[in-house]
């Protein structure tokens, strides 16, 4: 591997991409200590701690308790995807535009953006409005609006950073935003960690974390690089003088297709009610409302922990069915003169493949929930409570970018003819 990395500073124009994305990364690190003014940031760490509130602050590489510009994320943008993604599906005319081509694609885009900006507006000033409450925020309407205009600009700075990653760095810049919040959240994390360890002398708990850590993320990467090979065969046929085709090769299913989105879907739904609780009753602890919605949080009751596994399950089987097109597959087999041995065209090849993935999704749909349910039990079973990088979205995003990432840089040395990581 090491090999590898340094074939990869011998080529200029993957060293330059590399540097690039070195370079966004700095970037991205200066913004995340530029404080939003007016906000009192002792307030938000003493009351904005548990559930939600740590996922989103890990997201955004601890710039939410921090109040920086940063502190909405890039979240607004993956949440415009998914509903421009879901739109396409249900409306014919989004579903026209896309089959376009570039054109097409370019103002889905566009529509994207425009609705990034409105979910991030909304959710800025709803934050900010009821930070206020929480005595965090000192100021008139004018002076929230500002702050939450500050917020969109961040949003749509990370936008046109994870823009310039995927045109000159290396990977998905999205997904890229996402990690690098997550990673520079990391030294904090074990910092507290260790400090933690040596004031209470747990070195076995330590050891078990540790472990832990490293089965979880050789287990997701095994599961997120799992995938069905379908047999396929290609008909030959005569082009001009040439007889071509009659290779077989196979189709490749991923088990885990849905990547992170049903999770990230299961904890928005989950916690929604513990959210909705906190502003009617101003964040009191004592109230039945926020005593039956905190009941509700995956972890703090076996049957919270069952609704969210549940929710899981059934959002990977749906976003599965949005993103894998079986019909397309099977008309796109017979299009092009392939077939399944033993499976005949049309209809019966749809069968056999929706058969196919309902098994290996639900697969997926488990593997994801045994992985989504781990973020609440370690801390439990290791008696650490600091260290939230086992288990749960975080880990899950981490390794499936860094793999993104391995295998795009393993791209440009094949193609130099150089070996790549993953053998």
């Amino acid at each position: 591997m090491l090999a590898s990395v340094l074939a990869a500073f011998k080529i200029p124009d993957l060293k330059k991409r590399i540097t690039f994305l070195f370079g966004m990364f700095a970037v991205y690190v200066f913004g995340l200590h530029i404080a939003v003014p007016g906000v009192n940031t002792a307030i938000l760490s003493e009351r904005l701690s548990g559930g939600l509130f740590d996922i989103l602050n890990a997201f955004t590489g601890g710039a939410f308790k921090k109040y920086t510009i940063f502190a909405m994320g890039i979240m607004p943008y993956i949440n415009a995807s998914i509903i421009m993604q879901l739109l396409t599906i249900a409306i014919p005319q989004l579903e026209e535009m896309q089959k376009e081509g570039a054109a097409g694609q370019k103002r889905i885009r566009l529509y994207t953006r425009w609705l990034t900006g409105v979910l991030a507006l909304f959710q800025a000033f709803g934050t900010t409005k009821w930070l206020q409450s929480m005595g965090a925020v000192s100021g008139s309407n004018w002076t929230i609006l500002q702050i939450a205009i500050t917020l969109v600009a961040g949003t749509a700075f990370l936008m046109w950073l994870g823009e310039q990653i995927s045109d000159k760095g290396i990977g998905n810049g999205v997904s890229i935003v996402i990690f690098a919040g997550i990673v520079a959240y990391l030294p904090f994390d074990v910092a507290r960690t260790w400090e933690v360890v040596k004031t209470n002398n747990d070195w076995l708990g330590a050891i078990l974390l540790v472990l832990l850590f490293v089965g979880t993320v050789a287990f997701m990467i095994a599961v997120t690089q799992a995938q069905r090979k379908i047999p396929i065969q290609h008909v030959r046929r005569v082009v001009g003088n040439r007889m071509v085709g009659g290779q077989s090769s196979f189709l490749p299913l991923k088990v885990n297709s849905a990547g992170v989105i049903p999770i990230i879907f299961a904890v928005s739904i989950q916690y929604f009610p513990m959210t909705v609780a906190n502003i009617l009753t101003h964040g009191d602890p004592e109230s039945l409302l926020t005593r039956i919605a905190n009941s509700l949080v995956p972890g703090a009751t076996w049957y919270g922990s069952l609704i969210y596994a549940a929710m899981i399950i059934f959002f990977t089987y749906f976003y599965t069915a949005v993103t894998v097109n079986v019909k397309d597959l099977a008309d796109n087999l017979k299009k092009w003169g392939s077939f399944i041995p033993g499976i005949r065209p049309g209809k019966p090849t749809q069968d056999y493949l929706d058969k196919i993935m309902t098994r290996i999704t639900l697969a997926g749909a488990i593997f994801l929930a045994i992985v989504a349910l781990l973020q609440y039990y370690v801390p439990r079973l290791t008696g650490i409570q600091t260290f939230s990088l086992v288990g749960g979205t975080s880990l899950l995003i981490v390794v499936g970018v860094a793999l993104e990432t391995m295998q795009a840089i393993e791209t440009h040395l094949l193609m130099r003819h150089y070996e790549g990581f993953i053998k």
